[in-house]
């Protein structure tokens, strides 16, 4: 006997059921993308003020406006934007943003990092505690 109502019959589940796959298989790859691009982003905010700070601390000598000048020059030039720069004594430290579109447009992420970066003495690296080893 052949059920009467809309309830008892299976026919169309399957599709549902791909339907409903598909969205979760769809919402993962979009997240995976949002994570893949801020990685990304921070991976360059990371290289973006390590090779700033070199660069300031390579120009210390010369005066802050020249090493904060050298270092905003590197930062544009890696893709970030340099926020902040100090220089004290020989040591330059440097905080750069990049930005990062979020997926479907939902909005921007900004990326921050923060590098320092000064001269090398005979037992490490020199601090403002004198050397660490």
């Amino acid at each position: 006997m052949r059920g009467l109502g809309l309830w008892r019959s299976d026919r169309g589940a399957g599709s549902i059921w791909v339907v409903a796959f598909a969205a979760v298989i769809w919402v993962g790859g979009v997240a995976a993308m949002g994570v893949g691009g801020v990685r990304g982003a921070r991976h360059r905010a990371d290289a973006a003020a390590d090779l700033a700070a070199l660069a300031g601390a390579g120009r210390a000598v010369e005066g802050a406006g020249s090493a904060c000048g050298k270092a905003r020059s590197i930062a544009l030039e890696s893709g970030a934007s340099l926020v902040r720069c100090q220089v004290m004594g020989q040591d330059v430290l440097v905080t750069v943003t990049v930005e990062v579109g979020a997926p479907m447009g939902l909005g921007e992420l900004r990326v921050v990092s923060r590098a320092r970066a000064g001269p090398v003495v005979r037992s490490g690296v020199a601090s403002r505690h004198g050397s660490l080893d």
